[in-house]
């Protein structure tokens, strides 16, 4: 399952989490592994677009307060 649309960096952050617990308790066939590693991976895509803009946002809004400054 993909990320959802308005989901959370947290709600996505608890269903990877969820995976990787299922993952080391040996709690997943080997028919849902490669599901589930492919679910991770989309997961952490969209975290890692979630915390690039974040850090964007955030850049901006630095140089918006130095210029301010001047």
């Amino acid at each position: 399952m993909a990320p959802k649309k308005k989901e959370t960096y947290s709600q996505a952050m608890e269903r990877l989490e969820n995976i990787v617990r299922q993952i080391d308790r040996n709690e997943l066939e080997i028919d849902q592994l490669a599901d589930k590693i492919r679910e991770a991976n989309e997961i952490i895509a969209f975290c890692q677009d979630k915390l690039t803009k974040a850090d964007q946002e955030i850049e901006k809004l630095w140089a918006e307060k130095r210029e301010s400054e001047e």
